[in-house]
């Protein structure tokens, strides 16, 4: 087992890895920006490196400033948490070249995964269900023949990115050329590739995502499905287990598929699965995320398992305790709060935390780095903090998701804490009958959804 592990992030997922290499008896380094010296991962750490000013891009997606803070303080491994460098091959590389232990699925793996047609081709190689569409990146010129020969309403993706960049919804062709060029741009901007690949929109759809770990020997324990369909312009807000839309045997298909993807591609370590089901229950492969996810706490309420813990141990070269599908027990529900206001169209809002009362009682988990006289900083994700429920009944979950969020006090800053309270409590979240769709459609009669 590491002796030493660097948290190559910040906020509520450098917390929550800190605690587990407390857990197991490792000591943790921070790394901060100088915006970032007084938060409390910095805090909780054993040893911190400040490695750079406020910008990500000079500090935590700063390669060589991450790897060298792993270096000088003797890291056996480096975790990279989510988001910032955590599906970066070129950083997982460096750390191997510097022996030091990338805790994560192998930079090969990663590099792949992370281009969405070389990952849509090794999963129709594995028998993976994809939406139909073009076979990788299309030009303009090829782009009306894959866009017909899929059907409208059709998707403009990014190959090289994710979050909704370079993506545009297309419903007639005279609409493709001006789309194309947008999507394009804008995938630039973010990513530095251009490229774009189209595929057919299923609508109504479910995002539903299938939790897995992989071991070096090639023992594979998937942890069940997460329902992910509450969307606001593609970026989640709220996630369950198990899905509302799956019945024992779809789901026990959609773990099989995934189980027989990792083998192909020999996966290792912690990974999510990205499906889209549509309304006749069929399901489509998205992506792969090679990465924890920030939802990961809702499959560990229903598993049991520490998936962080297991992250590391899985790295650290220890097997798997058992494969095939993890026993799973009760329902559970997250819900992330954005330090954004929802009365000027949702735009970030930094500024100090004056209060700060996480909901407490029997089951109910907050995951945050919030604590009264916290700054939020313009610089990184709005999250703030994940409410995690779980019950016995997805009825009795939800009605203590509603509780917790009642509870929750955060003072000196908007939060989006209503119109979560809005959502769960909304007829189509209680029947669990809802789909990517469902925020937009709640915007024109939720109040705290107006800007949405």
């Amino acid at each position: 087992m590491f002796g030493r592990v660097l948290v190559a992030n910040r906020g509520e997922i450098a917390v929550r890895v800190i605690r587990a290499l407390h857990d197991l008896g490792i000591e943790a380094v921070a790394v901060y920006s100088t915006a970032d010296r007084g938060s409390l991962h910095v805090e909780l750490a054993d040893q911190a490196v400040c490695i750079g000013p406020p910008s990500a891009s000079e500090s935590y997606l700063r390669i060589a400033n991450v790897v060298a803070a792993a270096e000088t303080t003797g890291c056996d491994a480096v975790h990279p948490g989510y988001g910032f460098l955590a599906e970066n091959d070129e950083f997982a590389r460096a750390c191997e070249d510097s022996n030091v232990v990338f805790i994560g699925p192998t930079p090969d793996v990663v590099e792949a995964m992370g281009d969405k047609v070389r990952a849509k081709e090794a999963m129709r190689a594995a028998g993976v269900p994809l939406v139909p569409g073009s076979d990788g990146a299309t030009g303009l010129a090829d782009l009306r023949r894959a866009a017909v020969d899929a059907g409208f309403p059709i998707l403009l993706k990014a190959t090289a990115g994710g979050g909704g960049k370079g993506m545009r919804v297309v419903t007639a062709e005279d609409e493709l050329e001006d789309a194309f060029g947008a999507a394009s741009a804008e995938a630039d901007a973010a990513f530095g590739d251009g490229s774009i690949y189209v595929e057919k929109l299923v609508s109504p759809a479910r995002h539903v995502e299938i939790q897995v770990l992989c071991d070096a020997a090639g023992g594979v324990l998937t942890l069940g499905e997460r329902e992910c369909s509450i969307q606001r312009r593609h970026q989640k807000l709220v996630e369950e287990s198990p899905s509302p839309a799956l019945d024992a045997a779809r789901r026990e298909a959609m773990e099989a598929t995934v189980e027989r993807a990792c083998g192909a591609i020999g996966y290792r370590n912690a990974g999510t699965f990205e499906f889209l089901v549509g309304p006749d229950g069929d399901f489509y492969f998205i992506e792969v995320n090679c990465r924890l996810q920030v939802e990961h706490p809702v499959s560990e309420l229903v598993t049991g398992i520490d998936i962080v813990r297991e992250q590391i141990r899985i790295a650290a070269g220890e097997p798997l305790a058992a494969t095939g599908r993890a026993p799973r027990r009760g329902h559970a529900i997250e819900i992330r709060i954005n330090a954004e206001d929802p009365a000027n169209g949702f735009l970030p809002a930094p500024g100090t935390v004056t209060r700060f009362f996480p909901p407490l009682g029997a089951g109910v988990r907050v995951d945050t780095a919030m604590r009264p006289g916290s700054e939020i900083p313009p610089y990184y994700d709005s999250l703030i903090a994940k409410v995690i429920v779980w019950d016995e009944t997805r009825e009795t979950a939800v009605a203590r998701a509603l509780r917790a969020l009642r509870e929750l006090e955060v003072e000196g800053i908007p939060t989006t804490r209503e119109v979560a309270l809005d959502v769960l409590d909304s007829p189509e979240f209680r029947r669990g009958e809802y789909s990517t769709s469902t925020l937009a459609e709640l915007a024109g009669r939720v109040p705290s959804l107006t800007s949405a």
